[in-house]
């Protein structure tokens, strides 16, 4: 936990420390007429439709997890064109939202160009969410949300979750968060093992004005996951990618085949996200000020779809990495369909411990429900099916010694 926590504080230091002036100084103690004067801005990235009926959204996100979160972080990513902040009620311990806040205070005539999502756990039911919105309303210091998601919708949330998505409970639920004027749309956020049948529920469904799901841009065409999001694209649903970066964290800046087109590997890696038309948008929890402005570097870049040689060889890359976490594959879809054992929730949360360095992984492994001794599961077999060769064995033994 030690080194853990030592880790954690060393990012937070490094990514704090290359704050340009000027962010520190648009937060630095001033007087009143100062504070709500605006500073010189990028004009917003380009934007994509989220959905059949929502609105125009920037194609890059901000998330809101990552140690460097603060309002002047914030300010940098409005001042380079970044338009949409992503939140959550537990996101760096509440910090997140209350940062939001803080920035809207300073800067109160952004609100409205500002796209805001916040997520909640109505652990009890969809009528939860009546309730919540108020408290997350007030702690990000506005009047209202422009996306409400459940978060992490999952076995988690009960056998019947699955058919929250097409549930006429959950339908009425978001019917009246949105005629209340405190929520413009609803959705829910997924990287469960069952993702492609939480996608189908919700295409069923017809009502679900969003989703932000675990994506992977090497997923089989025509495949199971493929055909789940033709299914919300065609049902209106608007689709956010996340977790699409975790794979390639220690990826090398460059390749030669990535530098014919001018882009490092991780601008590829978005380029080959966005090379797909039903992602309106990726959020990113970008570290710290120089993935920041690699990243708004990548949508400015964008003109069209990744062309298929470099495509090729990014997910060459991404074979070879010694990653924690398999991006998506049929085989590890397949397993999570036979077995209880959360291998891809333990493979993500010994992601958050060892390479972004947060601590409360931990806690999330003990709230597992399906926490087993992995020596009941073949988890050797699972690795041989995963198109990444994901070492679940290995990852299992690690998790069991950091957090059991």
């Amino acid at each position: 936990m030690k080194n853990q926590s030592n880790r954690s504080r060393r990012n937070f230091l490094k990514a704090s420390a290359i704050l340009p002036a000027a962010a520190v100084a648009t937060f630095s103690p001033r007087s009143q007429a100062a504070e709500t004067s605006e500073s010189p801005a990028s004009e917003a990235l380009p934007k994509r439709k989220l959905g059949a009926n929502g609105p125009e959204v920037t194609m890059l996100n901000l998330g809101g997890m990552m140690s460097a979160h603060s309002p002047q972080y914030l300010d940098l990513a409005w001042n380079m064109g970044i338009r949409y902040f992503d939140t959550a009620d537990c996101y760096i311990k509440g910090k997140s939202e209350k940062n939001v806040a803080a920035w809207l205070k300073r800067y109160p005539q952004r609100r409205k160009d500002l796209f805001l999502v916040t997520k909640d756990h109505p652990k009890d039911g969809p009528e939860q969410l009546l309730e919540m919105v108020d408290r997350r309303l007030e702690a990000c210091g506005t009047d209202y949300i422009d996306l409400f998601f459940i978060h992490g919708l999952g076995k988690g949330y009960g056998a019947d979750s699955q058919d929250w998505a097409k549930s006429s409970k959950l339908k009425d639920v978001f019917d009246q968060l949105k005629a209340s004027g405190k929520v413009k749309y609803c959705g829910f956020s997924c990287h469960d093992a069952r993702l492609v049948d939480y996608l189908n529920s919700a295409a069923e469904g017809g009502f679900v004005d969003a989703i932000m799901l675990k994506y992977n841009p090497f997923h089989q065409k025509g495949g199971d996951f493929d055909r789940a999001l033709d299914a919300c694209h065609e049902a209106g649903i608007g689709l956010i990618s996340m977790k699409e970066m975790k794979p390639f964290a220690k990826a090398p800046k460059k390749h030669p085949t990535l530098d014919e087109v001018g882009l490092t590997t991780h601008q590829s890696l978005l380029h080959a996200v966005w090379s797909d038309p039903r992602i309106a948008s990726i959020c990113s929890s970008m570290d710290n000020v120089m993935q920041l402005e690699e990243n708004v570097q990548a949508a400015r870049l964008y003109k069209g779809a990744l062309p298929g040689a470099q495509c090729e060889a990014l997910q060459q890359v991404a074979m070879r990495m010694p990653v924690p976490m398999c991006p998506g594959c049929p085989g590890c879809e397949q397993w999570a369909h036979r077995t209880d054992y959360a291998f891809q929730d333990i493979s993500r949360y010994l992601t958050y411990y060892e390479q972004d360095g947060r601590l409360e992984a931990g806690d999330f492994y003990k709230e597992l429900n399906t926490v087993q001794k992995y020596a009941d599961v073949d988890l050797s077999a699972i690795r041989e099916d995963c198109q990444f060769k994901v070492d679940y064995p290995e990852i299992a033994r690690r998790a069991d010694q950091y957090f059991a």
